[in-house]
């Protein structure tokens, strides 16, 4: 068997998956496992800076550890507004439109980019004012300005590849943008050493350097990405003569993918928030919390995977019509995600001194890491059943609900319960524990992620989804014989129903 057989066993492509009428596990899975692959590779990504520059200077590090929750704030909105484009096109493409399918993802591209040349801008000219809130020494605060300066510039790179991939998987199509991320991986980790170090003619440009290399080669995928799409020989085409604005598309781009961005930066300010609760204790607990968050997040790849491929088919099936194949998909999902997760979260309990101390082996940190992942380890499977039925929503055009379930229940439970249980406001050591207490934080965690999978699983379940979601948009109307109206013609928007 040759190579590419080989591959080809195991990833499949477009034209090999039937998401609206084939088998549902065989669709997911094969329409997942890439997704996973892209994340891992996205790890890659970000170790290959940290492995660098740790060889380079100990600020350094300290520096893009500083920068890092504006990168990710940074991106969160991004990959919100890109969710607009994947459920518009996935529906279009269920319901066989192949014209509107590249009409919104040809505005989808114009107003990402458009929406991280002002991102890049507004944090180009703000970035000392937004570090300076994390009060860092002098010397590391100067570094994270330097390497943000040069990150902030590069948005509409990283929003572009961002948009590549989120459109072409809502076509059905996430291999091709696994391989374009291996080639950027591997071009990430090539340029790093050259240009922090100044390897033969390149000057020594340090943290700038990592910086530079980010945003090389992210804008290189971007102009493949751009290139495959103007192809359309995978997955989506995009036409030029789309790109022109549409103010009333890119309204309609809003409407979903504004609630998308509010859930990802949700995310990621409920975790700086949490840190906020964190650091009221001791260096330990910080760095045990700092560590459990990175395997936290290692373990959910799985079920962002699958929260992505249940996003893909629910908008392929509302567009074609078969709400009941939408239902089966996410009861599956659901199912499969808490065993899978629930399966994680066992060995997680079991062995969660030995995964804490491959990070670091001082015994206070290992203390306190372990019993942060042995208070959440147990709800794993509940978050793999909130993030599957969150995939749902958004498919169905849903984007509000997933960010009310996902915004809500972390900021107005997690947070509450983790202050109140872990400075001893009740008294919780009744119960549990003695408080004050950092345990009352993995209280929080845990408690919160149980609620929001059963809030997310009964809301779901009671089909409120299937009512004023995109469907009216996607499906054609009737003409005045009973028959389907054309597809408008490549380059005519479509009509706002």
């Amino acid at each position: 068997m040759s190579v590419r057989d080989r591959v080809g066993s195991v990833f499949k492509s477009k034209e090999d998956l039937d998401l609206t009428g084939g088998s549902i596990p065989r669709s997911l899975f094969f329409l997942s496992l890439p997704i996973i692959v892209t994340n891992m590779l996205q790890v890659g990504y970000n170790l290959a800076d940290t492995f660098w520059l740790g060889r380079f200077s100990t600020d350094a590090l300290a520096a893009i550890s500083l920068g890092f929750p504006l990168v990710y704030l940074f991106i969160s909105l991004g990959l919100g507004l890109t969710v607009a484009g994947s459920v518009l096109v996935a529906q279009h493409t269920g319901a066989e439109q192949p014209g509107e399918a590249e009409y919104a993802a040809s505005q989808t591209v114009v107003f990402t980019v458009t929406a991280g040349l002002v991102v890049g801008g507004v944090g180009f000219v703000f970035i000392d004012e937004l570090l300076q809130v994390f009060g860092a020494e002098p010397v590391v605060l100067t570094l994270a300005t330097e390497y943000m300066r040069i990150i902030t510039g590069g948005l509409p790179f990283l929003f572009g590849f961002a948009v590549f991939v989120a459109l072409m998987r809502g076509a059905g199509d996430t291999v091709t943008p696994m391989v374009v991320m291996l080639g950027t991986v591997i071009l990430n980790v090539a340029l790093d050493p050259v240009l922090i170090f100044g390897w033969g003619p390149f000057p020594r440009m340090g943290i700038e350097g990592a910086a530079a290399a980010t945003v090389f080669s992210r804008g290189s995928a971007m102009v493949v990405g751009v290139w495959i799409m103007l192809r359309g020989a995978h997955g989506i085409r995009i036409n030029p003569r789309d790109m022109r604005p549409d103010p009333a598309y890119i309204r309609r781009l809003l409407r979903i993918g504004a609630p998308a961005s509010l859930e990802n930066t949700g995310r990621a300010l409920s975790i700086n928030a949490v840190l906020l609760i964190v650091t009221l204790f001791a260096t330990p607990v910080v760095a045990g919390f700092g560590v459990g968050i990175r395997v936290f997040s290692m373990i959910f790849m799985p079920a962002i995977a699958i929260d992505r491929g249940v996003e893909t088919m629910t908008g392929q099936n509302i567009g074609a019509g078969k709400l009941d194949r939408v239902s089966e998909t996410n009861r599956f999902a659901a199912k499969a995600s808490f065993l899978i997760l629930a399966s994680l979260g066992v060995l997680t309990f079991v062995f969660a001194p030995d995964i804490i101390r491959v990070f670091d082996d001082t015994p206070s940190v290992v203390a306190e890491g372990a019993t942060f992942l042995r208070w959440i380890a147990p709800t794993f499977g509940f978050v793999g059943v909130l993030r599957a039925y969150s995939g749902g929503f958004r498919g169905a055009g849903k984007t509000l609900t997933a960010a009310t379930i996902a915004v809500v229940l972390f900021g107005f439970i997690r947070l509450p319960i983790a202050y109140v249980a872990s400075q001893g406001l009740v008294p919780l050591d009744v119960w549990i524990f003695r408080t004050p207490n950092p345990e009352g934080i993995w209280l929080g965690f845990a408690a919160s992620g149980i609620i929001a999978a059963v809030v997310a699983a009964v809301w779901f379940e009671s089909g409120s989804w299937r009512d004023g979601n995109l469907t009216d948009e996607v499906t054609r109307s009737e003409g005045p014989d009973g028959d389907s109206e054309p597809e408008p013609e490549p380059g005519v928007p479509p009509a706002d129903n």
